[in-house]
């Protein structure tokens, strides 16, 4: 834009005649043009622009956050390991402590510790009794960890779609403005029906980007619970058949 205004400055210093009005208006055009290309505008002034879908990417954004972080404190509570809490469950059972045992499964209040109560009460019971119940309170226990995932995996498949769609009526709006211009038709008035479509495909993928990390990194934590739990299943299921191996 300086560029220009030095040209016009120029020429006209060089006098009237050297300058035609056409060029004159021109150059005018131009420098207007520039000095629109070098405004900014401010993230929430991009964002109303989208239009409404924006209005439910805006909710999707905030409750996947919202799991994100609320899950992420729970998986974090439930990986907390007592590691004495396995050898003083097994020298309760050796001792035929069983209460005390149950005790320490209320007091350590975990998803393994839960599990483990839930085969001290199947003891007595043939093994795979014990084992079947046992994997039915683990499998309830991860339900009850992984919920909101569902909701993070659509969001990210749905909040690009939205994102889509925004931009197709988006593009109808501004076709349709540009053939109601008639003779006043030019491109800015198809440039700016645009650019302003395009601003929630990249609202949806930036919301659908978010929602699938944020499940992948659940899932990932939520799997070394699974690891956990496992564990501690199979060194209790030792630790009942220890007597017999006696």
């Amino acid at each position: 834009m300086a560029i220009l205004n030095s040209i016009m400055a120029a020429l006209q210093s060089a006098g009237a005649d050297v300058l035609p009005a056409d060029t004159l208006g021109a150059l005018q055009q131009a420098a207007g043009t520039a000095a629109a290309a070098t405004q900014e505008m401010s993230v929430w002034e991009l964002t109303l622009k989208g239009g409404i879908i924006m209005i439910p990417l805006a909710i999707l954004s905030v409750i996947s956050i919202y799991i994100l972080i609320e899950r992420f404190l729970a998986i974090k509570t439930a990986a907390k390991e007592d590691k004495t809490f396995m050898r003083r469950i097994k020298d309760y059972i050796h001792e035929g402590e069983i209460e005390s045992a149950v005790n320490l499964c209320k007091k350590t209040d975990t998803p393994y510790s839960r599990l483990i109560m839930k085969g001290i009460s199947r003891i007595g019971r043939p093994m795979n009794d014990v084992l079947v119940a046992i994997e039915n309170t683990g499998n309830m226990e991860i339900t009850a960890l992984g919920k909101g995932f569902n909701w993070l995996a659509t969001t990210a498949a749905g909040a690009p779609m939205l994102g889509f769609l925004g931009t197709v009526t988006g593009m109808v709006r501004a076709f349709f403005a540009l053939a109601s211009a008639g003779n006043n038709a030019n491109i800015a008035v198809l440039a700016s029906g645009i650019y302003e479509a395009l601003v929630t495909t990249v609202a949806g993928l930036i919301v659908g980007i978010i929602a699938l990390f944020a499940y992948n990194f659940l899932v990932s934590r939520l799997n070394k619970v699974m690891n956990q739990l496992e564990a501690k299943t199979m060194e209790f299921m030792d630790l009942l058949n220890e007597p017999a191996a006696k």
